[in-house]
């Protein structure tokens, strides 16, 4: 279901993904066989439904942002002391 966005993949799956970009071990664009190689399968919808056919400095836009936001957003939240 692409309404979900990538918002069902763990911020830490993420920050993983984004690390196998940063070093050479993703190579873009994603396939249903580059998911699974990288161990991401689970995520299999989300990541293909938004990242397919995109090059490596677009995905690596794309997740520097939805982190971004999230990391944002966390900061927002109160916190209890």
């Amino acid at each position: 279901m692409l309404q979900s966005a990538l918002v069902r993949v763990p911020t830490e799956d993420l920050k993983r993904l984004l690390a196998l970009l940063h070093r050479g071990e993703l190579q873009c664009p994603l396939t249903p066989v580059e998911v699974t190689r990288c161990g991401f399968q689970v995520h299999m919808e989300s990541l293909l439904g938004h990242l397919r056919g995109l090059e490596t400095p677009a995905v690596r836009a794309v997740l520097t942002a939805v982190l971004s936001e999230r990391i944002a957003a966390q900061e927002r939240m109160p916190r209890l002391v």
